[in-house]
């Protein structure tokens, strides 16, 4: 078949069977009709991640390369700050960045174990993994309803000497109010790490300037998980404006190790032998010299690949969440008396993730959320409610230590018991949302509790 060709020749004609390929068997998606399943997230993608991937999988680099190197100077670029690190992962990029604050290059502003870090309940568990098994201790503050973020008025209650790091995710799209919290960590002298994974693309206005959250704090970072904004399958990024952290970022993802060198290059310093590193003999390989004890957390060139394809879609995905949003939040006004629609956080533009709901007084969660999935529209808790109720936390909560928590987390209760999601992902069409008001509202109109109670 290729004989007669190039290399090139040879890989084009491959990658144009590709795009039919996948227009023809990946892109024939047949017109919504009621009662369809609806998935709270999925995949938005055509021929050009495919052909990018397949091009990718056909030069074989497999590590990380010029793919690589591609994403993170475009979507480094779409954020508006210097530095980006690819990751193969959401939570690889939580821990990344939290353990470049443990560098000891960091001086007096190093944290380390027996430290606190300010952060809350209600979310993921791998906002907090990190410090839980590096021995930092997190400090859980409330959140508040209907913006489920963090209540900026218990953070100076749960400040202590050991406080060194606050660390918390923007909720679906939602960001905390990063006004407060950033004046909060900057009197206090605290780092800031904004878990940015479900809010890729919102937007916050701070000191009269319009900023991407995740590029406002100290270290932002991101999830290319398949539900989330953008995906490469798996995946994730860490990035920040400060060249210092940027570096320690960077030795924490590759191995730990003290050189730069991109994969495959060599000396790039030019004193790859003739330094003195540590209690090593002089000129020892600067290649395997470690600075830190790190990880192996990079991604593959295919999963950039991928991404590349992807950050280029990405603007017009915003808008369509944005879209779906509000078009859903329109079709549930009315419904108020018996839920609690979502509202922005002030002075943004969320890019949303979900369409947090929850159950007044008198609804419950559980029949609503049954008869919601028994129409088709698949449901989502908000992740952990109240991750220290887990089994997880099991040892510590017996123990009392390992853990601080400020008040008694009443609304991260109430999130825990009443609250649930649904998707706006940008493959959603106006049919499918208005589908899914339908149910909503019919699951929680007069006379169903009656009917079912």
């Amino acid at each position: 078949m290729f004989e007669h060709m190039t290399e090139e020749q040879a890989k084009q004609e491959i990658l144009t069977a590709v795009t039919e390929y996948c227009d023809r068997f990946h892109n024939q998606k047949k017109p919504f009709e009621p009662g369809d399943r609806i998935n709270y997230a999925s995949r938005v993608y055509d021929h050009e991640e495919m052909c990018n991937l397949v091009d990718s999988a056909l030069e074989f680099w497999l590590t990380s390369g010029r793919y690589t190197r591609e994403f993170e100077q475009a979507f480094a670029k779409y954020l508006g700050v210097k530095y980006c690190s690819l990751v193969n992962s959401g939570s690889s990029a939580n821990l990344n960045a939290f353990m470049a604050l443990t560098s000891p290059l960091l001086g007096e502003r190093q944290v380390k174990p027996g430290d606190e870090m300010i952060t809350v309940a209600a979310g993921f568990p791998t906002t907090v993994t990190p410090a839980i098994q590096y021995g930092v201790v997190p400090v859980f503050i409330d959140v508040m309803i209907p913006q489920y973020n963090m209540d900026v008025t218990q953070l100076e209650a749960a400040l202590s000497e050991k406080t060194k790091v606050v660390m918390a995710a923007h909720t679906l799209g939602n960001p905390f109010d990063l006004k407060e919290v950033k004046a909060f960590c900057e009197k206090h002298n605290l780092w800031l790490i904004e878990d940015n994974c479900d809010a890729l693309g919102t937007v916050y206005t701070i000191d009269g300037e319009e900023r991407l959250t995740g590029t406002i704090g100290d270290i932002g970072t991101s999830s290319f998980y398949p539900p989330h904004h953008m995906t490469m399958g798996e995946g994730g990024a860490v990035y920040t404006n400060n060249p210092l952290l940027h570096k320690c970022i960077r030795s924490f993802r590759d191995w730990g190790r003290d050189c730069i060198c991109a994969s495959g290059q060599d000396n790039l310093c030019g004193h790859r032998f003739d330094r003195q590193y540590g209690e090593l003999p002089l000129g020892y390989d600067h290649k395997y010299v470690y600075s830190h004890f790190g990880y192996n957390l990079k991604a593959t060139d295919m999963q950039a690949a991928i991404g590349c394809a992807q950050i280029r879609k990405f603007p017009t995905f915003v808008e369509k969440r944005r879209h779906n949003f509000d078009r859903l939040r329109a079709a549930l006004a009315g419904t108020e008396d018996k839920l609690i629609l979502p509202e922005a956080c002030a002075c943004s533009r969320p890019s949303w993730f979900g369409f947090l709901i929850t159950c007044k007084e008198g609804v419950d969660r559980k029949k609503v959320v049954s008869y919601i999935e028994g129409y088709g529209v698949q449901t989502r808790m908000l992740f952990a409610g109240n991750l220290t109720k887990h089994p997880c936390f099991d040892q510590m909560r017996a123990s009392g230590t390992g853990y601080r928590v400020i008040g008694n987390l009443a609304v991260t209760d109430r999130i825990m018991n009443d609250t649930f999601w649904v998707g706006v992902y940008p493959g959603m069409t106006d049919e499918m949302i208005d589908y899914m008001a339908q149910v909503i509202r019919a699951a929680v109109e007069d006379g169903f509790w009656e009917n079912n109670n």
